[in-house]
């Protein structure tokens, strides 16, 4: 073979792999990419039906109007009646700043967009003016005001829902941010230390601290090899490092149900080394810890890394929610909503029926059970211990008189030196309709001191308020 011959051989081969790499990299794109390109906020195609469509209004669940659009010289205007109330929720929708919340995760359903472009280009040309459907919401507006006004400007969120049917009444995250003016203080917002456009109910990872114990007795509790007895001292060593109890109380001689209610962190540090990782990660498993959480919004994983090599300290640690275990305040939320459904784990919903413009609703959506993270045994085992935490416990901030409250506290420690303050539980425990989780973010108080009080306020207004 001659040197011209091996030249364009080389050209060849050489065009050949740069052909490959195209097609390569177009379909990792359009397998792997293409539901988040097409979905990115800035993605001008998202745009191309805007002034065409009058976007469709989102309402409560009891039809008060949040959001909606009307038509002013031609231009299409959205309005937010609430500013801050729903920025995480609802989201905006700035042709400046793109979408986010709702607004996005259900653009096409608002714009009455098919996923077909030919289909919407003949739409288009055929009724050059159209309206888009209409969202009506799980959230219970007079709640949602509630839960905002309990948080009094503290940073954290606060998460209720129905723990049978998986309709979110309120979700607020703080801090937050007015949808109404975005072109006044956008800059300002974008800047803030404080991260007011991070929604803490589905995307802040939280230690939670003592909460996570849930998870560790429900393990013990299948731990049919265990001695669930044990002796308090206030602090015991392990491998070396000293974990101590709140206060290093002594507590004396406990059983599973008195550790849960006194929240003994040297009882569960200690059992966890006989529950092993292995049994207690599989139980985190179940309670959705290191799975994706199907929702409205997009939601990060918790996790608890138990597949790793970790150790003894390590793992007495995570047993009581520290360690390298975080969570989202939804994902603890619907860890107490399985507890009160008997051992049931529902797919949390924000979205309840999708209505076209001439008022008939097209979809009306319903949840399923994504996890079994128990059986109904088992399950009023650990709801007894959760009933005896807020009666005499670490939650009797929790407690309303007439109404028995079931809940656990948690004060989880951070690298900012204040503690994060938790609460999460349910009512009325006999027959549950409520479940909240409520996080006051680096607030440097105990759950019982600061996150409690507010669960037991919006259960109050929840169960006086909405029609369930």
């Amino acid at each position: 073979m001659n040197k011209e011959n091996r030249r364009i051989i080389f050209i060849l081969v050489g065009f050949c792999i740069l052909f490959v790499g195209l097609v390569a990299y177009l379909s990792f794109f359009q397998v792997f990419k293409a539901e988040s390109v097409k979905n990115n906020s800035y993605n001008k195609r998202l745009w191309i039906n805007e002034e065409n469509v009058l976007r469709g209004s989102i309402m409560d669940r009891n039809g008060n109007v949040l959001a909606y659009s009307e038509k002013n010289e031609g231009t299409n205007t959205r309005y937010y009646k609430y500013g801050n109330l729903y920025s995480h929720v609802i989201g905006y929708s700035y042709r400046e700043y793109g979408k986010s919340g709702l607004e996005l995760e259900y653009n096409n359903v608002l714009l009455d967009i098919n996923e077909n472009a030919a289909i919407n280009e003949l739409k288009n040309l055929v009724l050059p003016t159209s309206v888009g459907n209409d969202l009506r919401l799980t959230i219970d507006h007079g709640t949602q005001e509630k839960a905002r006004n309990l948080l009094n400007g503290r940073k954290g969120s606060i998460v209720l829902m129905n723990p049978k049917n998986g309709e979110v009444y309120a979700m607020v995250s703080l801090p937050d941010f007015n949808t109404s003016n975005l072109n006044d203080n956008w800059k300002e917002i974008t800047e803030s230390p404080d991260s007011p456009f991070l929604n803490r109910a589905t995307q802040g990872l939280y230690t939670p601290g003592s909460i996570f114990k849930i998870i560790t007795t429900l393990s013990a509790i299948e731990s049919l090899d265990i001695d669930l007895e044990y002796v308090c001292e206030g602090s015991t060593n392990i491998d070396g490092y000293i974990l101590k109890d709140y206060n290093e109380i002594a507590h004396g001689k406990l059983d599973l149900h008195g550790a849960f209610i006194k929240s003994c962190n040297t009882y569960f540090g200690e059992k966890s080394l006989e529950i092993g990782k292995e049994r207690l990660g599989s139980v985190a498993d179940r309670f959705m810890i290191n799975q994706k959480i199907n929702f409205d919004l997009p939601v990060k994983e918790s996790s608890f890394p138990y597949k790793g090599n970790i150790g003894d300290t390590e793992l007495a640690a995570s047993a009581i929610g520290q360690g390298k275990v975080v969570a989202t305040p939804l994902n603890m939320a619907m860890m107490a909503s399985a507890i009160a459904n008997n051992g049931e784990m529902v797919k949390p919903i924000l979205v309840k029926e999708i209505i076209n413009k001439d008022g008939k609703i097209t979809r009306a959506i319903t949840t399923d059970v994504i996890s079994t993270v128990t059986g109904p045994t088992v399950a009023n085992e650990i709801k007894d211990m959760m009933v005896d935490a807020v009666a005499s416990g670490t939650g009797t901030n929790a407690s309303i008189r007439n109404v028995t409250v079931a809940g656990k506290t948690g004060t989880a420690e951070n690298p900012s030196g204040n503690s994060h303050s938790w609460f999460v539980g349910f009512a009325p425990a006999n027959d549950p309709r409520l479940a909240v989780a409520v996080i006051l973010e680096e607030a440097g108080t105990s759950g019982g001191q600061g996150a409690a009080p507010i669960a037991r306020d919006l259960f109050i207004h929840g169960l006086n308020n909405i029609d369930f």
